[in-house]
């Protein structure tokens, strides 16, 4: 009979610590503090990576066409900003977009609707800039 109160401690602790670890994220994998949060920006918004040839197609073509003189562009990086790659996963799964493999850069945002892919995104900004 000695035996029952300490095995009552026992689950008592250990219900506890599985409270704790559904509360803290430890099952989910979402260890430590939450992630800011970062709002979409009004306008055209770009997202893309440092590192990512098609993004810089974009990039070079926004700059040789002066893009950014007829429209304005805000551009978010999201390989060195938890934030920004946050804000993109929640805009391709809003706009339909399968991220199984992982969000799709480049992606260009207008409020209404997604573009992806170099030349989905050159092609929304020749349109909306005029350009022939």
């Amino acid at each position: 009979m000695d035996k029952i109160p300490l095995l009552i401690v026992a689950i008592v602790i250990l219900a506890g610590v599985g409270f704790w670890a559904l509360q803290s994220g430890v099952f989910s994998g979402q260890i430590g503090a939450p992630v800011e949060t970062v709002s979409m920006p009004q306008g055209i918004v770009l997202f893309y990576g440092e590192a990512c040839p098609h993004c810089k197609n974009v990039e070079d073509y926004i700059d040789q066409n002066k893009i950014e003189e007829k429209l304005k562009i805000t551009r978010l990086e999201v390989s060195k900003d938890q934030g920004n790659s946050n804000l993109l996963v929640k805009t391709a799964k809003d706009c339909g977009t399968d991220i199984s493999q992982g969000a799709p850069i480049p992606l260009l945002y207008d409020a209404q609707k997604c573009y992806i892919g170099d030349e989905d995104v050159i092609n929304y900004l020749k349109n909306e800039a005029g350009i022939e």
